[in-house]
């Protein structure tokens, strides 16, 4: 109040879920989601379309929740900023927002709604380079999930003489179903926000609830209570693994053709024993089906901020040998070709990290926005915020969030008597029925990428 100088921005989304919390220059904490409520805006002149670029595009930078906590008690940004590289061990960021800005990609043809017939398409879009950066790639995307080529596509340097602006022809194969093309252009700092078209199939349109193929759904479900540090000990993530493998294994012959589940719990759960499960499911998919892995446990950031699962033979002590990092977990979900489910229960309650626990936990809201942006596209549930603990209890004989999770599937959720029970039904009933069960301690969050649509998740 001596100067007047802002300190922190604040904007609560009416949802009541979303809300952003930021510095003048433009460091961030935020809810899942909610990375695209805030940005920068650049003006182009009097005679060309502005440029918006949501933060999200620049997470790696500015998403710094240990900035956030230290502004108030420093009041200088600056200050907070040096505090906290200097417990985390980052330097200095030496790029500026405006040599990262990523591309601006936009579809030319075909126009959204257009009729198809034919399975081949050929997408014409401009890629506007904003940076001074080169295109790394231009990513395709089906129904929010990434197509994989046999081979790269070669650009050509867009010249100064058309203002950073280059149109080019790209060659896809889309299913013979009503479906949503997107392309997400990238330079080596980030990626461009989706260009989206709707694609309407020539033919008799099926349900919503329908899948043109009855797809396989994948279950991999690990849950660690036992650990070889007795201090680690929790009661029911070994338990929540099985019962939610057992709810989705009633699928099979309904929503999906078949349901094939691996369940990974306690002294199988070691680290060689995570990343054997993370193989599997990685070799055994197609791009017809659907993958749902559920993580229970307990996670933890270090000193870096990056998060690690810890398995079975984890030690707290010694994440980077012992424990399995968010890369790992990242690179495999996001490089499953089908819709992927990502179920994540790992802040769990109790002392045993010490004084180390209230700033190490694992910032799941982070995780989130990460692996539900356009790029990654995967369905992320969380158990509860960054800043809360995951509840279990006798009461439920489950931790809050599974119990949520099954009940959900196994019926409750199916709120609008469709005969079908969709990622928002299940989200809705999860997020209200974990705040009865806990009275409001414990809030579980979801994101769902722009580029996938609500889908059905299982029949009741």
């Amino acid at each position: 109040m001596t100067d007047g100088k802002e300190l922190l921005a604040l904007f609560p989304h009416n949802d009541g879920r979303r809300w952003v919390l930021w510095t003048p220059s433009g460091y961030y904490a935020a809810s899942p989601g909610a990375e695209y409520l805030i940005g920068w805006h650049r003006n182009n002149g009097a005679d060309r379309e502005a440029d918006f670029f949501p933060c999200a595009q620049f997470r790696s930078i500015y998403a710094r929740p240990d900035v956030i906590d230290k502004v108030l008690s420093t009041r200088d940004e600056t200050e907070a900023l040096r505090l906290a590289n200097e417990e985390s061990g980052r330097k200095q960021q030496e790029v500026t927002v405006t040599q990262m800005l990523p591309p601006v990609v936009t579809i030319q043809s075909p126009k959204d709604g257009f009729v198809v017939s034919s399975p081949e398409i050929t997408l014409g879009y401009i890629v506007k380079i904003t940076s001074g950066e080169p295109i790394t790639q231009v990513k395709v995307l089906i129904d929010g999930r990434l197509v994989t080529q046999e081979r790269g596509v070669l650009y050509r340097p867009p010249s100064q003489a058309d203002h950073g602006e280059a149109t080019h022809d790209l060659h896809v194969r889309i299913p013979e179903q009503d479906c949503e093309v997107s392309l997400i252009a990238e330079n080596r700092f980030a990626a461009s926000t989706p260009a989206t078209v709707k694609l309407v199939w020539q033919g008799k349109s099926k349900p919503v609830a329908e899948f043109a193929i009855k797809p396989k759904l994948y279950v991999l479900a690990i849950g660690v209570g036992k650990y070889r540090d007795a201090a680690l000990k929790l009661e029911y993530p070994a338990k929540d693994a099985n019962d939610l493998a057992a709810v989705l294994e009633k699928q099979s012959g309904r929503l999906y053709r078949e349901v094939v589940s691996r369940v990974v719990t306690n002294e199988k759960a070691t680290r060689e024993g995570v990343l054997k499960g993370l193989e599997w499911i990685e070799k055994e998919t197609t791009s017809k089906d659907v993958v749902i892995i559920f993580l229970a446990g307990h996670g933890v950031n270090d000193r870096n901020g990056d998060f690690h699962f810890i398995p079975h033979d984890g030690n707290p002590e010694q994440l980077r040998s012992s424990c399995v990092p968010y890369s790992i977990l990242r690179d495999t979900v996001t490089r499953l070709p089908g819709k992927v489910i990502f179920f994540l229960d790992t802040c769990h309650s109790g002392n045993v990290m010490g004084d180390r626990r209230s700033v190490d936990m694992g910032d799941l809201d982070r995780i989130a926005s990460d692996l539900a942006s356009a790029e990654n596209g995967v369905v992320v549930f969380t158990s509860s915020t960054g800043r809360q603990y995951a509840l279990e209890s006798p009461k439920w004989n489950n931790g809050a969030f599974t119990k949520a999770l099954v009940e959900g599937l196994d019926g409750k959720a199916e709120y609008e008597k469709k005969g079908y029970i969709t990622i928002n039904m299940l989200d809705l009933y999860v997020s209200e029925r974990v705040k009865e069960l806990t009275q409001g301690q414990q809030t579980p969050m979801s994101a769902r990428p722009k580029t996938i649509r609500d889908f059905p998740i299982a029949t009741p």
